[in-house]
């Protein structure tokens, strides 16, 4: 590919756009003590954040799994009256901003909510304030990344391997486990991947609706937010944690967007 000399303004103001990005993350990274990072990451409160998060943001991925999915699906393959707006609303989650979405699950499934009140008196279940509460509210903001992602790959697959399969005389959900999820695997696998980075550094939905609580709703997000009051240095030392997975994530998944650039 011939190389484009770039021009000196576009230049300038490109290296000026990068700069804006590069700049705070460099400031991270030269300001936090990296002599005292093993004590920061070895107490016991941030290994009891770290497993809260891990825990949380894997069992978001896999509900988001189970729900996004056929989701996916029904947007890629159904023609039905609202479809459009059904999109638009479980895709909502990714421009709403967090403590609305906090708000809106209390308001749900809080003691007092739509559902919440039910399952209450029902079944004697209470979401907000709890672990469980910490995992819908991950799903909530993640869940709309698999789906997006799942239902590109859906639109972009050759649909005729299904159709020679059916033509075999293979029924539907063995046309869907053996030919429409292996190829859709890397589509399938690059959703759960955001989905899981996106649970994994959620803030404000989790804070507004499951609390901040040390070892049953603090996760890795609530404990930097919390130390940055009282010891800002070991909150440099966590936020460099998930700057380098958020990083991983990105670096793993470039070829999803970027081809082999």
């Amino acid at each position: 590919m011939r190389r484009e000399r770039v021009p000196i303004a576009v230049g300038i103001l490109a290296a000026s756009g990068a700069a804006f990005f590069i700049l705070p993350l460099l400031g991270l990274i030269v300001r936090s003590p990296w002599g005292d990072a093993i004590k920061a990451l070895t107490a016991p409160d941030t290994v009891e954040a770290l497993k809260l998060s891990l825990v949380a943001s894997l069992s978001a991925t896999v509900i988001a799994l189970v729900f996004g999915v056929p989701l996916a699906w029904v947007f890629a393959r159904v023609e039905f009256r609202g479809r459009n707006l059904l999109r638009a609303l479980t895709t909502l989650p990714m421009v709403l901003p967090p403590v609305v979405g906090g708000i809106a699950l209390l308001l749900a499934f809080g003691r007092r909510g739509l559902v919440g009140s039910w399952l209450d008196s029902t079944f004697g279940i209470t979401l907000p304030f709890t672990t469980a509460g910490v995992v819908m509210a991950e799903t909530f903001v993640a869940m709309p990344f698999l789906i997006i992602t799942v239902e590109a790959g859906l639109r972009s697959m050759d649909r005729r391997y299904e159709e020679a399969a059916r033509t075999l005389g293979a029924k539907r959900w063995t046309v869907f486990t053996r030919v429409t999820l292996p190829l859709i695997g890397p589509s399938l696998f690059a959703g759960a991947v955001l989905c899981w980075a996106r649970a994994l550094g959620e803030f404000g939905a989790t804070i507004t609706f499951a609390g901040n609580f040390p070892g049953v709703t603090q996760t890795m997000p609530l404990a930097v937010y919390l130390l940055l009051g009282t010891d800002h240095e070991a909150s440099y030392i966590l936020s460099l944690v998930l700057l380098v997975i958020s990083l991983g994530v990105l670096v793993a998944l470039r070829h999803r967007w970027l081809g082999s650039a």
